[in-house]
């Protein structure tokens, strides 16, 4: 990183990001747009401020006007949630530059979603999961099994925000305008017995209201799928309602997870998946370009995100963890790999996707036997 980058802290560097989003006007890129000018916007060797004047020039934007812009929250607990308290503060700052954003808080990410389809929001932060809705490739990042650890994350994300991969953060008429890591997610079982997916026979498990495909998949396993949505799932757990919740494990204790774990339940500790909160946009209010500055500002601020979601973690009591031998391991991740390749084949995952997650998951462990032997 250059020094002029080091000089700005990521909150720093987003609100800057914010700042011009919101105090600028977008006109329609101009037919002539100069090839040097977007080579400036995407050279991070360049100090920022020469990036942001050619960003400007490229895409038309009129600084003498300027424009409220909605930016849509998702949060299960509404204004009172974590997620929606930290949009806050960064508006508190971004107030500082004279700007105006409005942050509104959804407690349904259902009806965020659709508001974001309409307009009514301009942007959209929402869970990897929904994500794939508006960006496949970004969307496969949370792919069963696609990234076992932390540093894999970091390493997905980093590349994610790196200008060689901008063209991929547009699909249709949305942009990708951030990814954040949300952590890892687990199964959690109200019977230590259910310790695989041939013991998850007949029993009930949550699938998402969205997403035919989970249901396919657990009746596949011999389970009945239970439809339900992000935000009653984890209440259905602990109800007793279904025996099988995936969730990030962070939300444990802000969730009451215990409830449903009760007396004889537990954590399956192989990870479902590293799962990730996306800043989706329109893309006829944001240009990519723009986006650009917006997805280096959220990777800047991933070590912090991590150490909120660690913070969390550590309220799971050992207790819970259900730990799996080897040879079993071994079965797990042979599963996974198989739900992937069959979800890429019925085009749910992007291929590319997870072709790149392989190589992320064999830079960490070259022992693996995909390393050698590749399906994905």
């Amino acid at each position: 990183m250059s020094s002029n980058h080091a000089l700005l802290s990521w909150p720093v560097r987003l609100c800057l990001a914010f700042a011009m989003i919101t105090a600028l006007f977008f006109a329609v890129p101009p037919a002539h747009a100069s090839a040097e000018l977007q080579a400036q916007v995407y050279d991070r060797s360049l100090p920022l401020q020469q990036r942001i004047e050619a960003m400007q020039q490229l895409t038309g934007l009129n600084p003498a006007t300027a424009r409220t812009y909605r930016i849509c929250i998702w949060d299960i607990f509404g204004r009172s949630g974590p997620i929606f308290a930290a949009a806050q503060d960064q508006r508190r700052r971004i107030l500082q530059f004279g700007v105006n954003v409005e942050m509104v808080p959804y407690t349904s990410e259902t009806v965020m979603v659709e508001e974001l389809k309409s307009g009514t929001c301009d942007a959209a932060l929402m869970s990897g999961l929904r994500a794939r809705l508006f960006n496949r490739y970004t969307g496969s990042i949370d792919s069963i099994g696609g990234l076992t650890e932390i540093e894999q994350m970091r390493m997905a994300l980093t590349l994610m925000a790196d200008p060689r991969s901008a063209d991929r953060m547009v699909s249709g008429d949305y942009v990708v305008l951030g990814i954040a890591p949300g952590g890892a997610a687990y199964v959690f079982v109200n019977d230590r017995e259910i310790n695989t997916l041939a013991k998850a026979s007949g029993k009930r498990v949550v699938v998402l209201d969205y997403d035919p495909t989970q249901a396919r998949m657990i009746a596949g396993v011999g389970a009945t799928p239970v439809v339900a949505d992000i935000v009653n799932a984890p209440n259905m757990f602990n109800t007793g309602v279904v025996d099988v919740l995936a969730a990030p494990l962070a939300a444990y204790e802000v969730l009451e997870l215990h409830r449903g774990l009760g007396d004889r339940g537990g954590i399956i500790e192989i990870p479902l998946a590293q799962i990730t909160m996306q800043l989706i946009g329109r893309a006829d209010a944001f240009p990519n370009e723009l986006g650009q500055f917006i997805r280096e500002a959220f990777l800047e601020g991933f070590g912090e995100i991590i150490e909120r979601l660690q913070a969390e973690e550590v309220n799971v009591p050992g207790r819970w963890w259900i730990s799996i031998p080897d040879d079993d391991r071994q079965e797990y991740e042979r599963m996974m790999q198989e739900a992937r390749v069959q979800l890429r084949d019925e085009g749910y995952y992007d291929g590319d996707m997870l072709s790149l997650l392989r190589r992320i998951r064999c830079r960490t462990d070259a022992s693996r036997p995909e390393c050698t032997d590749p399906v994905e």
